[in-house]
């Protein structure tokens, strides 16, 4: 009933595993796909959330950072592609917000429990995962890992 309540984020240096979900608007989006660029992932509890909104804001607001090092940033968590598009449109993040209905990449991101672990990863162009931590790292500090 515990299992993986407790667990540590996938190490840095793991290869990060491979998945394929749909996004807001419906497209398809995998990892695989994306090699040769350095993909944040932001696991996150629920959308219109006052930490989650917060988190996924402030990557918005160093969005020109984010661009500037060719970094593909995604939010991630189990709600529906119309509350994704809702919630996307009304803080105007431009990025893509994944639909884990089945919480199936959270739980091989080791970010599954009773709701989503708040968690960030960044990985490398390589498939290699530079960065991982557990709550609400500054983008600063997140994007400080892409080379």
């Amino acid at each position: 009933m515990f299992s993986g309540i407790f667990s540590d984020p996938l190490p840095v240096g793991a290869l990060a595993p491979d998945f394929t979900l749909p996004d807001d608007s419906g497209h398809t989006v995998s990892l695989s796909a994306l090699k040769g660029r350095n993909v944040v992932l932001v696991f996150y509890p629920g959308d219109d959330t006052p930490g989650c909104t917060r988190q996924l804001c402030e990557f918005r607001d160093s969005w020109n950072g984010v661009k500037e090092r060719g970094v593909e940033v995604f939010g991630v968590n189990p709600q529906s592609a119309g509350r994704h598009q809702n919630f996307r449109k009304k803080f105007q993040f431009p990025f893509p917000l994944l639909v884990d209905q089945e919480r199936a990449v959270a739980k091989l991101y080791n970010a599954s429990g009773l709701i989503v672990k708040r968690t960030v990863y960044l990985i490398g162009p390589d498939g290699v995962i530079r960065f991982a931590q557990r709550g609400m790292p500054k983008p600063s500090v997140v994007l400080a890992a892409a080379k």
